[in-house]
């Protein structure tokens, strides 16, 4: 090897993808596709070099010179010095599957998820769906450091929406799980049930009054609020190109000594990482600890840049150079019961779900759109309210937070990012954060 050869790496994904896409009845796609694709990456004296293969050009046992020297001479356009951490490296074991999809056929899939479309039906209801996705991966890691891995992953899920309509007022429910515990769609007609009777109850919810006000946050949304105004201002590659609110804040206390956020590819929910890609040992990363920032997310690279934290969390979709992400991040239990949380309210609003939204991590801004809520009344859950969202600026509402729960729980997901998509995981229990930000239609 070339002494101009700092550091090489080479990541082999194959594979298939089953989705089955259920429109109004009828049965829209059923299928599986297949996929061979490998990246490899030369670090040289002028910067890195990548080389995306796939198909028949992928099939490598051992790492071709061919391929290395291609890389390296890719690198050769640029002229950054870029530092690179050595970093401990070892595979988690995968857990095992309660079901293995591979072992059920795509017509008795077709046939499950059918079943599940009935409960989908209902009055005002004008619009039915329910989507499948099963990815069947075999990884194939190496590095010049003599670490090598192979691994095999299936995760697997699916998502159901319902759309009600009447008068011209038009709401939909939306209910998904995605898990890479084996096939998760035999006997779940309540979560269809629970999409299509949300979709009808919210044609009678009123909407919303905006204003400063005492806010509850579900599960589901305060996880939102930890991956998309938090986790995503930690990771390295931000921090570094300067784009983050959080930059040059380590060790300074940024939120309520209530709040810690952890972000753990080990862990196996929908984000696990047996290993991360480009070989690192994956593990638990505290981002803030009782309300103090501890730590940046990394890849070798960012972290030989500027320190503050821990590599492991470098991701990339198939065939395609990692970068920095997250994996699953969420605000850790607290001390309060869901009952206190709303009690101690007193007058404000429950915000559950979530219907997306936007973050700004350089600005350190953030809005997102619950899916409803409910009014808190005298410390008790009234009225039904749809057209809600929170915003407000990432290190104040940090403060804001005043209870947290002991509940959590969490919910997977897709997080987008660079072009690339990958399975994520947020969690968190219920919390209260008193003068948030709260939007919606000003009604008397």
């Amino acid at each position: 090897m070339p002494v101009s050869y700092r550091y090489y790496d080479a990541r082999r994904v194959t594979g298939e993808v089953t989705q089955i896409d259920i429109d109004n009845g009828r049965v829209e796609q059923a299928g599986t596709s297949f996929f061979d694709k490998a990246v490899i990456r030369v670090l040289g004296d002028k910067g890195w070099g990548i080389l995306s293969v796939s198909g028949e050009e992928a099939e490598f046992e051992d790492l071709p010179d061919s391929f290395i020297k291609e890389a390296y001479s890719a690198s050769q356009v640029t002229n950054i010095h870029i530092p690179i951490q050595k970093t401990p490296s070892m595979l988690h074991t995968v857990p095992a599957m309660k079901e293995n999809p591979a072992d059920v056929n795509l017509d008795e899939k077709v046939s499950i998820l059918l079943d599940m479309y009935k409960s989908t039906e209902g009055p005002d209801i004008v619009s039915r769906r329910i989507n499948y996705i099963e990815k069947d991966e075999k990884v194939t890691f190496s590095d010049c450091l003599g670490h090598s891995y192979t691994y095999n992953l299936c995760r697997c899920g699916f998502s159901v929406l319902s759309v009600a309509s009447r008068a011209g007022v038009v709401q939909m429910g939306y209910e998904r799980d995605h898990t890479i515990s084996g096939l998760n769609i035999r006997h779940r007609q309540d979560l269809a049930r629970e999409a299509t009777d949300r979709a009808i109850k919210l044609l009678d919810a009123k909407p919303a009054k905006g204003g400063v006000l005492k806010a509850v946050l579900d599960p589901e949304l305060a996880g939102v609020f930890a991956h998309e105004a938090v986790g995503h201002a930690s990771e390295g590659d931000l921090v570094k190109e300067g784009s983050s609110i959080l930059k040059g804040k380590i060790n300074e206390q940024i939120g309520t000594p209530l709040l810690t956020i952890i972000d753990d590819p080990s862990i196996p929910e929908f984000g696990f990482c047996p290993v991360d890609d480009e070989g690192t040992e994956t593990k638990q990363t505290r981002i803030i600890q009782k309300g103090v920032l501890k730590a940046y997310l990394h890849s070798k690279e960012t972290l030989a840049s500027i320190g503050d934290g821990d590599a492991g969390h470098c991701r990339g979709m198939p065939g395609v150079e990692p970068i920095v992400r997250m994996s699953n991040t969420f605000i850790e239990n607290g001390d309060s019961s869901y009952d206190e949380i709303i009690s101690e309210c007193k007058s404000g609003i429950l915000l559950k779900g979530s219907r997306g939204g936007q973050v700004d991590p350089g600005r350190g801004m953030f809005q997102f759109n619950a899916e409803y809520g409910y009014l808190i009344e005298n410390g008790e859950c009234t009225t039904m309210v749809r057209d809600v969202s929170l915003s407000g600026e990432i290190l104040q509402t940090l403060h804001t937070i005043s209870l947290i729960g002991n509940d959590l729980s969490f919910h997977p997901g897709y997080c987008g990012k660079g072009g690339q998509t990958v399975p994520v995981t947020d969690g968190s229990p219920h919390l209260l954060m008193d003068k948030a930000v709260v939007g919606g239609c000003e009604i008397d």
